[in-house]
């Protein structure tokens, strides 16, 4: 066995012979299933007869047609009875999902803005752009002014009051 590649050149002819090799015996296996079912229908169907009366020929093209409308009514009743069957298999899927219940997913915590929930709320046609901090009444904070007097040490509170607590003790 030689290390060498195969030219492309090379393989692409490999190939087409290899097709039509192949071509030429689906070819030939066409001709022979032809062949075959020309001789199964030579064996089993008989050649018409023709002879006879024009009677004999109205005859039997009636009966044809009187079976011919047989199978086709047998056809279209057997029709409108699958429809039926497959109108209810219908219904019977959508009561198993019914009865079934659909599954709901979980919920997830989602960060949106006010403008987004509104839009969500009202639809993608109101497009609502309030800017809720500005219709919010603004608090001022009131500083308040303690007297002098009282924003002294805090030591000096507790002591005054321990003061009156003894001297109403004492008493």
């Amino acid at each position: 066995m030689s290390d060498k590649k195969m030219s492309s050149s090379r393989r692409h002819h490999l190939k087409s012979v290899i097709l039509s090799i192949a071509a030429t015996w689906i070819e030939q296996e066409k001709r022979e299933l032809a062949v075959a079912k020309q001789n199964y229908l030579a064996e089993v169907c008989a050649k018409p007869s023709f002879g006879g009366n024009q009677t004999a020929l109205m005859e039997t093209c009636r009966k044809l047609n009187a079976l011919i409308e047989k199978t086709d009514e047998e056809r279209y009743d057997l029709s409108v009875k699958v429809a039926k069957g497959d109108k209810e298999i219908e219904e019977l899927k959508f009561k198993v999902i019914d009865l079934a219940g659909v599954k709901k997913p979980t919920l997830r915590k989602v960060r949106m803005s006010a403008d987004a929930m509104l839009k969500a709320l009202l639809g993608s046609k109101h497009t609502v752009n309030l800017e809720l901090r500005a219709n919010l009444k603004q608090v001022k904070k009131e500083v308040k002014e303690e007297p002098a007097e009282a924003v002294g040490d805090w030591r000096k509170n507790i002591e005054d009051k321990a003061d009156r607590k003894k001297m109403f003790e004492s008493s």
